[in-house]
This record gives structure tokens, C-alpha cells and sequence, in this order.
């Protein structure tokens, strides 16, 4: 059968091409520039203002060991609690604990046991310390682990007490023991994180050992624990955890 020059595909000209590429790249910016609106304002904004000039801000910080009411958790350490359980503050990420930023340099500001437990630093562990608490305060028919970490600087020098060395298992602790001090360790020397202590309760697996803490279903809403509103999706996202009445 023979076939018309009308059915044969046409050729997209230089002109309707220049078009589609400008085109895809405007949709391209605003993507962006929509990413930004959400990733680094609200939230993301107030932690780097807070960063940036701490004594501005002072309204913005919670005292460590603080005790809010009758919860059962003491303030781990000083700072600005600048992300939440459940945050999102880069695409596709759910935060499994909370941020409590100290605004000083890496070193400097204490970090504290929140509840009585047992500590355990595993070998290799730089920065990091968990806690075990074999009966949860809220639910004590189950097992229930802190975890914490940031405690070295970018190159990874550990400011974890020298009384909790690699390879300690099942330490006995008790609220405000001096664990340590906020670091800004990040596993890359060329990219530290702010100076900040991440905290988050871990589920146990029924079986004695704690859940990976990377996934937030393994974790718990701390808001209960400290009587302060740490859930992401209850607080405003430009307003700061306070006791809860």
C-alpha cells in the first residue's frame, strides 16, 4: 500500500526544540525553588539562623537535665531542638528521633543520661552510645533503647567520657551521669554536620536487642518521654518545642 508524504513523521524544528528546553528547565526552577520554600524554610531556616548567630536566639533554647511535669525523661542537653520525630528536612527522609543543637563549638556543651539504664558503645562505634531500659517508663511490659550520637568532632575524635570506652556493654547509668559532649561528626571529615546531639527511642526486637534506628517505625514519638511537643506533624513547623501544659 502506498503511503502519502502527509503520514510521514515530521521533523521537530531548532525553534520547537529551543522551546521544550526552556520550557522543561522553567518547570526545572520552580521544582526547585518550590524544594527550597519547603527543605530550607521553616524549620531548616530557624536552625541555621540559630547557628549562624546563637545569641540571637536565645528564646529558641531548652536547659539541659530539664524535667517537664511528671514525664519521665530529663533533657539530655542543652540547645535548640531544631528537628523532630518525623521531620522532613531533605526530600524523601522521615527523622527517626530529635536534633538538639548547642550553637557553641564541637567539644563544649554536655550531654547527659536522660533516664536510668544500662549503656552499651560497641566497638567501632566513634560518636555513638546506646542505653537500654528493660522496662519502658510509659510501658513497662516492654524493653526500650536511647540512642545517641554525634559525640566526636569532623575527624572523628570521640568526645564520648573516657568512662564509656569501645566494647562496653551493659554499663549501669543513671540519670544526669555525664555521658559525653555535642560533636559535629558526620563520618565525612569534608562535610561535618552542625554541632548537635541526635537522640531518638529505639524499639527493642523483642528478643533483647535494639531495631535499626535508621528506620523511623523502629523508633517512638519522644514527645510523651519529655513532656515537651517533639512531633513534627503536631508542632507548627516555625514553632519551638515547649513544656507541654
Amino acid at each position: 500500500m502506498d503511503k502519502s508524504a502527509s503520514s510521514k513523521p515530521r521533523k521537530v524544528s531548532r525553534a520547537a526544540w529551543l522551546i521544550i528546553f526552556l520550557a522543561a528547565a522553567m518547570v526545572g526552577l520552580a521544582g526547585f525553588y518550590l524544594l527550597g520554600k519547603i527543605y530550607l524554610g521553616g524549620r531548616s531556616r530557624m536552625v541555621i539562623n540559630f547557628l549562624r548567630n546563637p545569641e540571637k536566639y536565645p528564646e529558641y533554647e531548652v536547659e539541659a537535665l530539664t524535667q517537664c511535669g511528671d514525664a519521665p525523661f530529663l533533657m539530655p542537653s542543652k540547645g535548640f531542638i531544631g528537628y523532630l520525630w518525623d521531620d522532613s528536612f531533605k526530600p524523601f527522609n522521615r527523622h527517626q528521633g530529635i536534633d538538639i543543637f548547642a550553637g557553641t563549638q564541637a567539644g563544649m556543651t554536655p550531654i547527659y543520661t536522660p533516664y536510668d539504664g544500662f549503656l552499651t558503645r560497641e566497638e567501632g562505634w566513634r560518636s555513638s552510645l546506646i542505653i537500654r531500659i528493660p522496662q519502658d517508663p510509659l510501658n513497662p511490659s516492654r524493653q526500650i533503647w536511647l540512642y545517641m550520637t554525634h559525640l566526636a568532632d569532623a575527624e572523628g575524635n570521640s568526645f564520648i567520657d573516657s568512662a564509656f570506652p569501645p566494647g562496653t556493654k551493659d554499663k549501669p547509668v543513671f540519670a544526669g551521669d555525664l555521658l559525653g559532649f555535642q560533636g559535629n561528626y558526620s563520618g565525612n571529615p569534608a562535610r561535618p554536620v552542625g554541632v548537635h546531639l541526635h537522640f531518638s527511642i529505639v524499639r527493642d526486637d523483642g528478643s533483647g536487642n535494639y531495631l535499626n534506628e535508621l528506620d523511623i517505625v523502629n523508633t517512638l514519638d519522644p514527645t510523651p518521654y519529655f513532656g515537651f511537643e517533639l512531633n513534627a506533624k503536631v508542632l507548627g513547623k516555625s514553632d519551638i518545642p515547649r513544656c507541654k501544659p
